[in-house]
């Protein structure tokens, strides 16, 4: 397979060249040089946001692009019109985020999706960034050529976020950690390199139209995901479960100050109880939370303990006057 990845460098595209590159397919990788490409993949220098910054992609065929674009959807349509007639497939890497607010329990891709989103858009919000980015690949490659990969909550090495990172260097600072409760929570991740895998199947397949890609619900647990957290570190941290309400109570906000926990209900819902049924039948296999975890931390040791985080991406995780007003007096 003669594969296109549009970035590559980062996160999600990085995952999806290296699967490739271990597949012994020819990759090739667009970037604007900011990042260190994967060894072995061909490198086509260039910026999409600016003027004629498409310009190493004029020449040149292959089999499927990925796209992991997340900011205007011009972006997108751009580099797909210049290459409708020189790509097979298009796999646009998209988000849950793209369903129209608050997404039901149990939501399938048929879900009524956000309004306001154009293909030909400049940067508005994510979820219309999002949709925007699937309206451009789909008006330009069609149904029969385009593959719409929804994901939810994304884990595992090179995370850019900071998500697991933060609970990780948490946890091995040692001592008392707040745990978001309860402790049976069920939460919905996918590993990345799993989201990789499969969406290197489903563009060998020519599969068409979109997915949800995320673990099946009760994959892990907060309890799970956090136990795991505390035996990769080995620290000995001591988790202290807490109600959804005293961290309500304490100005905490779920998602942000608490990274992957959301308190059950319309945000829990939306953010942790897709319908994946869909991927599943297509080959979906999400490895073991505790995999993930001890495999992020090893990597995150070895890039000297701090995560590179995304420029357009505020900081995650709790500050040390939030954790003492969450531990006072327990």
């Amino acid at each position: 397979m003669r594969l296109l990845v549009l970035g590559g460098t980062e996160f999600v595209g990085r995952a999806v060249v290296e699967a490739a590159l271990a597949r012994d397919w020819q990759v090739t990788v667009f970037h604007r040089g900011r990042h260190e490409a994967p060894a072995g993949a061909r490198v086509l220098r260039g910026d999409r946001d600016a003027p004629d910054g498409l310009g190493a992609l004029a020449e040149g065929e292959w089999d499927a692009v990925v796209d992991t674009w997340s900011a205007a959807p011009s972006a997108v349509l751009a580099p797909a019109r210049l290459l409708a007639d020189r790509v097979g497939h298009y796999v646009y890497v998209s988000s849950r985020s793209v369903y129209a607010w608050p997404a039901a329990a149990g939501l399938d891709e048929d879900g009524p999706l956000v309004e306001g989103a154009a293909a030909d858009a400049g940067p508005t919000d994510y979820a219309r960034d999002k949709r925007g980015g699937e309206l451009a690949v789909t008006e330009t490659f069609g149904s029969d050529r385009s593959l719409l990969v929804r994901a939810g909550l994304i884990l595992g090495p090179w995370e850019n976020v900071g998500r697991l990172p933060w609970w990780l260097n948490r946890m091995a600072r040692g001592g008392t950690v707040p745990a978001p409760g309860p402790r049976e929570l069920p939460v919905q991740f996918v590993d990345v390199r799993d989201l990789a895998l499969w969406t290197l199947d489903a563009a060998e397949k020519r599969l068409t139209g979109p997915f949800n890609l995320v673990s099946p619900h009760g994959h892990t647990t907060m309890g799970g995901l956090l136990d795991a957290c505390v035996r990769a570190t080995g620290s000995g941290a001591e988790l202290r479960w807490l109600d959804p309400e005293r961290i309500a109570a304490a100005g905490v906000e779920p998602w942000t100050d608490l990274p992957v926990w959301v308190p059950r209900g319309e945000a829990y819902d939306a953010m942790h109880r897709a319908d994946v049924s869909r991927a599943l039948a297509a080959g979906l296999h999400c490895r073991p939370a505790e995999e993930t975890v001890a495999d992020t931390w090893a990597w995150l040791r070895r890039v000297g303990g701090s995560a590179p985080l995304r420029e357009d991406r505020p900081p995650v995780g709790l500050s040390a006057a939030q954790e003492s007003a969450l531990l006072g007096g327990s």
